[in-house]
């Protein structure tokens, strides 16, 4: 598979489809109309069958049959088809953040004061910048975070994790539209550790502030206004709520968009102030930011966003996203 080819899969995967809808959808962009016994055949190397596969891609509105007695199946614009399943996503992310909320809400019910202290911590003030640098630094295999400011240890560069990335602790981040909008915070921090090795992606909307080590202990506030009210941090150790708090954080990680290091490198259809600025466009961020960060005019940032809706047919910011992806741009 080409690099081209596992980007793109990278992006279909993020809005719901199943490798094996990948590959044949990628094939079928590949070659054009062919029956299903050559899609069967071409592509091999699946888990469900391929009457299934195809099923799935109709129903995405990614692929439909053709030919006189509909043997045949072939892409199609998938326009409408990626938007419904973008809302989709949407939807079993509100889902998620409402499970999660149900689950804290269980769990203080089943569990019994004195163990509920043990397994809950609620931290506050001036300690919790100490317990956030001591939980995070006992890592030893992966730390999973949804982040969003506002930030405890300041919003610049991010020396400790570069650190952990050198001795082998894998970092996964879910970014919020708000953080890239911090002054700096693309830029100092966050690129910084995507070059170290973080894999970074960035979400519309992000249903919590949320870190978790190794799968064994969290710190989360359940809403970025608590956060910035309350100042108070929970701490999570192994329960049932943990639990959900991890599968939140995977579905968030399948619905967010990827944010590569090489937002600012070369390509022979773009340059690179185009591409970084696509990249900024696809994580949300305010167009007065996008401008700032580039370090140009409001108009010329104006100027350079229709020259790239002009270049790709795209009526919409929607169109010129879904072009970017198809392109590979992101």
């Amino acid at each position: 598979m080409s690099s081209t080819d596992t980007e793109r899969a990278d992006h279909l995967r993020v809005l719901g489809l199943t490798d094996d809808e990948i590959k044949v959808y990628q094939h079928l962009l590949r070659t054009g109309p062919s029956s299903v016994t050559e899609l069967d055949e071409a592509v091999p190397d699946r888990d469900a069958g391929i009457d299934d596969t195809l099923g799935g891609l109709v129903q995405a509105g990614l692929a439909r049959r053709s030919g006189s007695d509909h043997s045949r199946f072939l892409p199609v614009p998938p326009d409408a088809g990626l938007e419904a399943l973008t809302l989709r996503r949407e939807s079993e992310l509100k889902q998620a953040r409402i499970e999660v909320l149900n689950a804290y809400d269980e769990f203080r019910r089943t569990v019994h004061n004195e163990s509920t202290t043990h397994l809950i911590e609620v931290v506050t003030g001036s300690a919790i910048v100490e317990r956030i640098h001591q939980i995070k630094g006992s890592a030893q295999r992966e730390i999973l975070a949804i982040d969003s400011p506002p930030y405890y240890l300041g919003a610049g560069p991010n020396q400790e994790e570069i650190e952990q990335l050198k001795r082998g602790v894998a970092y996964r981040v879910v970014y919020s539209p708000e953080s890239v909008e911090v002054p700096g915070y693309l830029t100092e921090n966050i690129l910084p550790c995507v070059e170290a090795g973080e894999q970074a992606r960035v979400l519309p909307d992000v249903p919590a502030k949320l870190t978790i080590i190794d799968s064994s202990i969290a710190f989360v506030s359940m809403s970025v206004r608590d956060t910035d009210v309350n100042r108070s941090l929970l701490i999570i150790r192994p329960s049932s709520l943990l639990t959900a708090l991890i599968g939140m954080f995977e579905l968030c990680w399948r619905s967010a968009l990827p944010l590569h290091a090489s937002v600012g490198a070369e390509d022979d259809r773009l340059e690179p102030i185009e591409r970084r600025l696509l990249a900024l466009l696809a994580t949300g961020a305010a167009d007065d930011t996008i401008a700032r960060t580039l370090g140009i005019s409001r108009r010329t940032f104006f100027r350079y966003l229709e020259r790239l809706m002009n270049r790709t047919g795209a009526s919409t910011r929607f169109q010129l996203a879904l072009h970017a992806a198809r392109e590979s741009w992101l």
